[in-house]
């Protein structure tokens, strides 16, 4: 099976190793990964922040990156979640309008394409410890994933799954929350890293480095001792 690899900006500036993994995963379970080295964003960031026009224009630009017929995968629930939801409603009526519905069915996160689309849930990965899983908001709620990273991390050799208090609430990112609402955002945070301590996990696995990133910022500055992982990163580690 052929994929177009979208990596979302953030990912190929601060966590370019999470893209590498992920394309070792993909790999393994037989897929024929391209990577259109034009792709830029999805236009998520322009959007959230209230300027539509040049959201649309970055938008249009990532339409055209992929098109035809592969499936696209992202490490990012987040990504995923603003083209199957936004997209549709900024190019309704639009002359673009039915490669946009074909864009939308076509595109997927990293653990429910390995899971839902190729079936595929033991890699052979090998962690040992206990980790507690995250349910970024994106992934729970825009894109309706709850069991498949739960499914994948259940295999991987050594590792025990544990599940923390509120599981379901932010851990307080948020993009540009983070720095509007610093105070909120932070005791956000706070909470969900105390949340994952208190089950005893040496690590929390996410789908969206986003949160990961925001979580980890707290746990280095507070010198807590639980680590972060990208459920990409889990996998190809053998």
């Amino acid at each position: 099976m052929r994929v177009q690899l979208f990596i979302p900006c953030f990912v190929d500036q601060l966590f370019p190793q999470t893209a590498f993994n992920m394309v070792s995963v993909l790999e393994k379970a037989g897929c024929i990964v391209d990577y259109n080295t034009n792709q830029t964003c999805c236009g998520q960031p322009a959007f959230n922040a209230g300027f539509r026009d040049e959201a649309k224009e970055v938008c249009s630009k990532f339409i055209r990156d992929f098109s035809g017929a592969d499936y696209v995968v992202a490490p990012s629930a987040s990504c995923v979640g603003f083209i199957r939801n936004y997209y549709p409603q900024i190019f309704d009526n639009s002359s673009v309008h039915n490669p946009v519905k074909d864009l939308q069915k076509r595109t997927f996160e990293f653990s429910e394409f390995l899971v839902n689309i190729l079936q595929v849930d033991d890699f052979g990965a090998a962690l040992q410890g206990k980790a507690t899983y995250h349910d970024s908001c994106a992934g729970l709620r825009e894109c309706r994933i709850k069991e498949e990273p739960r499914r994948l991390l259940s295999k991987v050799r050594g590792l025990e799954l544990l599940e923390m208090k509120d599981v379901e609430t932010c851990c307080g990112f948020g993009g540009t929350f983070a720095v509007k609402f610093e105070a909120i955002s932070i005791s956000m945070a706070d909470q969900k890293v105390t949340n994952a301590l208190e089950t005893g996990a040496d690590y929390i696995i996410s789908t969206d480095l986003s949160c990961l990133m925001h979580l980890d910022g707290f746990i280095r500055k507070n010198n807590l001792p639980i680590k972060t992982r990208h459920i990409a990163d889990v996998l190809a580690n053998t």
